[in-house]
Parts: C-alpha cells; structure tokens; sequence
C-alpha cells in the first residue's frame, strides 16, 4: 500500500485535494472493471461473434 501511495504522490493528481484523487482513482477502477468484462464476454462468447473486414 505504500508504494501505491508513493506513486500516486508522485504523480500529476499529488497536489490535488483527497476529493480529486478519490475521483480519478474510481474512474480509473471503472475504466479497467468494464475493459475486464468486456474481456470476459469476448472469451465467452468470442466464438459466435463474425468479423466483416472492409470498407
């Protein structure tokens, strides 16, 4: 916990207030819950998906 504490000092949301850094760091958790969901679906169901490449 430390080291995520450290970089997170470290980084551009350091000097914001703790409402700010609470924010972006839900947005970020949202972000990667959805993006592993999606990854979920994709391997569940990936092989009754068709793929049309063209313009």
């Amino acid at each position: 916990m430390d080291v995520v504490k450290e970089i997170i000092q470290n980084s551009a949301i350091g000097p914001l207030s703790y409402g700010y850094k609470s924010a972006v760091l839900i947005l970020f958790g949202v972000i990667v819950g959805i993006l592993l969901i999606m990854l979920a679906l994709l391997l569940s169901h990936g092989s009754e998906l068709t793929f049309h490449y063209g313009y």
